[in-house]
């Protein structure tokens, strides 16, 4: 489905990025793995990747970082001559209530979820016009559309990404560049494991469909709309969370 495509993703070394990682790499894309922090987990995707067969590239880089990003773009683009499709899934939280939140708190949320996004798009946005074509993919969450209590930062980051994402598609629409927003809501990752059972129990209760989705559940979405199939779909914003948001 995806021959021949080059696709960057963010965040790749774990949870929905690792999935969207192998399952474009089992759809025969060449996969650029974006890591900040584990260079082990990411090199295990890679591995993984590898083991079906695929290619894969690690690349260490702190999306929020402007200058870093551009420098991370650029040599994506001198070793495999062309980006294709960008993932946008890189991403943090730092919850607390509103009073008590620290400004350090608001703003490094900001910087990777929403700034991050932002920057990844603008250098390879430059590569993709020359290309006339191109699949622009982020990662934005349930959070975003329906606010949470205690996830001010991280909402406010997620709405941004979904202003953010419709503004790019108006933007490079001329230039057959679609650019949609997955949402997500309770998925099965180090994040969703991290709280406590009363929390997943309150959750599931929210859930129509009665539990947490996969990695996987998202990760199929993410390679339909990198595919030629996803062609006339842009400016979109398409839930994988089992009817939280409807």
């Amino acid at each position: 489905m995806l021959e021949g495509k080059v696709a960057i993703i963010t965040g790749a070394s774990r949870g929905i990025g690792r999935a969207i990682a192998l399952e474009m790499a089992r759809n025969h894309a060449e996969v650029v793995i974006n890591y900040n922090g584990s260079k082990e987990r990411a090199e295990s995707v890679q591995k993984e990747i590898e083991a079906l067969g695929g290619k894969a590239a690690i690349y260490q880089c702190d999306v929020s970082d402007f200058a870093a990003c551009e420098e991370f773009i650029q040599t994506v683009i001198k070793d495999f001559g062309r980006v294709d499709i960008l993932v946008n899934n890189a991403g943090i939280t730092r919850d607390g209530l509103l009073m008590r939140m620290s400004e350090k708190d608001f703003d490094s949320v900001i910087d990777t979820n929403l700034k991050g996004t932002f920057n990844c798009i603008r250098f390879v946005s430059r590569q993709m016009l020359k290309q006339k074509a191109g699949r622009i993919i982020n990662l934005s969450s349930v959070s975003g559309v329906m606010g949470n209590a205690g996830q001010a930062n991280y909402s406010a980051s997620k709405a941004g990404v979904i202003g953010l994402t419709k503004a790019v598609a108006r933007e490079l629409a001329s230039r057959h560049i679609t650019a949609n927003a997955i949402a997500p809501g309770f998925i099965e990752t180090d994040m969703t494991d991290a709280l406590g059972d009363q929390v997943k129990e309150e959750a599931v209760k929210q859930i129509p469909l009665g539990n947490f989705g996969r990695p996987e559940d998202v990760a199929h979405l993410a390679v339909f709309l990198a595919s030629e199939q996803a062609g006339y779909i842009t400016g979109q914003v398409i839930h994988v969370d089992g009817g939280m948001c409807m």
